[in-house]
């Protein structure tokens, strides 16, 4: 008789290939892509190879997705918790206006996301990617790509959606969160609404970008008027919609 894995046993995903248990230990695909001190400068040219078919897979199953928001948000958000119960009912309206919703396909706010965009019958959409620990796609996923490296998952997300939503979280969110910034700031797209969703959760970072950011010159007055910070999700939903 085998041994069968334990259902809570470490789980990795790396493209089409999942390791589990023992096999699921080891660096991801990104951070040897980035690891300077081994030297595997010699492996970078095929790398090339995997990060193009990366593209391809994406573009491949994206293309007819039709217009799209992306939301994002913490992962670490239970199912008890009203960040849940918004980004679930926000998914849900987006829907009924004819949209998509893309999120990372994980849990927390992913998953609400998700959830509600799947069980109003719209396409929900979630691009996972390999992490060292386990975050498999999120059940309400009904389009997922699983992606090695970060910079490629992120054009998905900016490429595919018309407008962002972005609930509280950590690092990631704000990682995505700045990107779209920067890439409006300099005008690499245009007519990209984002929202802030959460007034007091996001009203430090709002407070320090118009008082220290500004004040040293480091960005102009109108960039904050780049974002919209609301706590109702219908004008949330409004907002981001309203050019689509």
């Amino acid at each position: 008789m085998t041994n069968q894995p334990h259902p809570s046993s470490p789980q990795m995903t790396s493209g089409p290939v999942i390791r589990r248990g023992g096999q699921a230990m080891g660096p991801t695909t990104d951070q040897r892509l980035l690891d300077t001190r081994h030297g595997q400068k010699n492996d970078d040219p095929w790398r090339v190879l995997r990060i193009q078919a990366e593209f391809v897979e994406g573009f491949g199953a994206l293309d007819e997705l039709g217009p799209a928001v992306s939301m994002f948000g913490s992962a670490r958000a239970g199912e008890d918790t009203p960040e849940y119960a918004q980004a679930e009912y926000m998914a849900r309206e987006l829907v009924s206006r004819g949209l998509a919703v893309i999120t990372g396909g994980g849990p927390g706010i992913m998953e609400a996301a998700n959830r509600g965009a799947h069980e109003a019958g719209g396409c929900s959409v979630g691009l996972g990617i390999e992490l060292p620990f386990e975050q498999a796609m999120n059940q309400y996923v009904n389009l997922g790509v699983n992606f090695r490296y970060f910079f490629a998952r992120k054009v998905m997300f900016l490429k595919y959606a018309q407008g962002f939503i972005a609930m509280p979280g950590g690092f990631g969110t704000f990682d995505e969160l700045f990107e779209a910034l920067t890439l409006i700031q300099t005008r690499k797209v245009t007519n990209f609404p984002v929202v802030l969703f959460g007034s007091a959760y996001w009203e430090g970072l709002v407070t320090w970008l118009r008082t220290n950011v500004i004040d040293g010159g480091y960005i102009s007055p109108v960039d904050v008027d780049i974002f919209h910070v609301t706590d109702d999700p219908d004008e949330a939903v409004r907002v981001v919609t309203a050019q689509i």
